[in-house]
């Protein structure tokens, strides 16, 4: 059986291969994982870093990838087989092609199942962390868009969307930047794919570095108020869920399900992520029909560059909704929707590295530094300068999860949370979690995160930048207002 999938559909290229291809090209990744935590659990550093084991087993295959191995096989003896590396071609064009596709999977796994708080208790324990979170996120496109008017376009000669790059990789992660890598080869600048991933790399591991240096400052100098020392690792964060504990009638009325339907619970569930990403398209699709026949005729086009993870996103808040309204919360479990997600996003992870343009990341290897130095130091002093001013109450404490993910990803965030906080005494952690369904829709793979290449290619970077700046001075002015508000209050146990 033969399957046709789009290489490139930028210049119409598709390459053929059979679905034995695609089974092989999953089993090899299921071997690397293996091989990377194996390699992790080995090498001190790498569990000193918490650095997962997906992203181990993308540089594995970096490495016996045709842009590495293949590469230096290439200088040697041109007639040999491993020019491509020692993965075939076919199975190769299947890694290039799956993170656009399984990000859309974990994005739509994120909201299904959660617990939703009350209006009032949201806002109150949200507010501050939506504000300090939408700051850094911001933060970021202004850095970024400034690098780019004066130094990264008129000296390095890149197009303008480059000033995106740090909000895309940092904000968003590995799974962002895998999703947007088509966005970026549509608007011309391919290279946006590789760059942003290496980034993403850069904000993982200085994420750990910087926080676990910030945490021991903040002991010493008495800004962490909370002083017990915690034990924990990575895979233990990424376990343990954020949601309130479930009601007993929910849990025994999944059991009562689960004994009645001929049905593994993983499949049912899987079953909620793709009715998920279904709602997605069509929300997708009719926002690209309605841009055709209205402003679209003028030649202003935005929703085609717009990826369908965002909106996957917003699929899976449709369909907890309609569980919620119709008190059918029971069929879906949130610990079953993490294991789907977290699968998505390590073979996202793992097949997004994989296929990185070593060549591509050397021809910009200046603008890159600048990129990575730049967004380095604007997360960590928006942390420094602008958690104790937008956090009422221990704001070390709460910030300095927001720095993490902000950083690349969530699981940072929390890493950083459980080391300064083990016991959450300061109420970080359901902050935190309420702070998401503000956060994610917008920034950090959102829909602003997809729309703002197309948006800089269409009005350039100037209009952008200035929007942006509006955007933070908006968030910055709102959370030094309402953290005023709140200290007066004086309710630091309730916030």
């Amino acid at each position: 059986m033969n399957i046709c999938f789009p290489i490139a559909q930028s210049n119409c290229e598709v390459r053929m291969f059979n679905l034995i291809d695609v089974f092989w090209a999953y089993i090899f990744i299921a071997i690397l994982i293996l091989l990377g935590r194996l390699i992790r659990q080995r090498l001190w550093v790498l569990r000193s870093l918490y650095i997962p084991s997906s992203i181990v087993a993308g540089i594995i295959a970096l490495l016996l990838s045709k842009s590495a191995l293949g590469a230096v096989i290439q200088a040697i003896d041109p007639e040999s087989p491993l020019v491509t590396g020692i993965f075939s071609e076919n199975i190769q064009a299947v890694w290039s092609q799956s993170p656009g596709i399984f990000i859309n999977i974990v994005f739509a796994t994120l909201f299904l199942g959660q617990y939703v708080p009350g209006l009032q208790e949201f806002w109150r324990k949200a507010a501050p962390q939506v504000a300090l979170g939408q700051a850094i996120a911001w933060g970021q496109y202004v850095v970024g868009l400034l690098l780019a008017i004066t130094v990264l376009t008129p000296v390095f000669g890149l197009p303008p969307i480059v000033g995106c790059l740090i909000e895309v990789a940092f904000e968003g992660g590995h799974g962002t930047s895998a999703g947007m890598a088509q966005t970026f080869t549509e608007l011309g600048f391919a290279a946006g794919a590789d760059l942003s991933l290496a980034l993403a790399t850069v904000g993982l591991v200085s994420g750990v570095v910087a926080g676990t240096f910030l945490i021991n400052w903040g002991r010493r100098t008495g800004r962490v108020q909370v002083s017990r020392e915690p034990m924990v690792n990575l895979e233990t964060v990424e376990r343990e869920s954020l949601t309130e504990d479930e009601h007993p009638s929910v849990i025994t009325a999944r059991e009562n399900l689960f004994r009645d339907l001929l049905i593994d619970p993983l499949s049912l569930n899987f079953g909620f992520v793709g009715l998920a990403v279904a709602f997605g398209w069509l929300i997708l699709a009719a926002a690209r029909w309605l841009e055709s026949v209205t402003w679209g005729r003028g030649g202003l086009l935005l929703m085609p560059y717009v990826p369908l993870f965002p909106i996957a996103l917003i699929g899976g808040i449709i369909v907890q909704y309609i569980l919620v309204r119709t008190r059918r919360t029971y069929l879906i479990s949130r610990v079953l929707m993490e294991r789907i997600g977290g699968l998505a996003l390590d073979i996202t992870i793992v097949t997004a590295l994989a296929s990185i343009s070593l060549a591509v990341l050397g021809d910009n290897l200046a603008p890159f530094m600048i990129l990575s130095v730049a967004g380095i130091a604007w997360n960590i002093c928006a942390f420094v300068f602008l958690g104790p001013r937008l956090l009422p109450f221990y704001w070390f404490e709460r910030g300095i999860g927001d720095m993490g993910q902000s950083m690349g990803v969530t699981s940072t965030g929390l890493l950083l949370l459980r080391m300064v906080d083990p016991d959450n005494r300061s109420g970080a952690f359901e902050s935190f979690a309420y702070k998401q369904l503000l956060f994610e829709p917008i920034v950090g793979g959102g829909l602003f995160t997809a729309a703002a290449p197309p948006l800089v290619v269409q009005f350039g970077p100037m209009p952008i930048l200035l929007l942006t700046a509006t955007i933070l001075a908006f968030w910055l002015i709102f959370g030094f207002y309402n953290c005023k508000q709140l200290r007066k209050l004086d309710l630091p146990g309730k916030i």
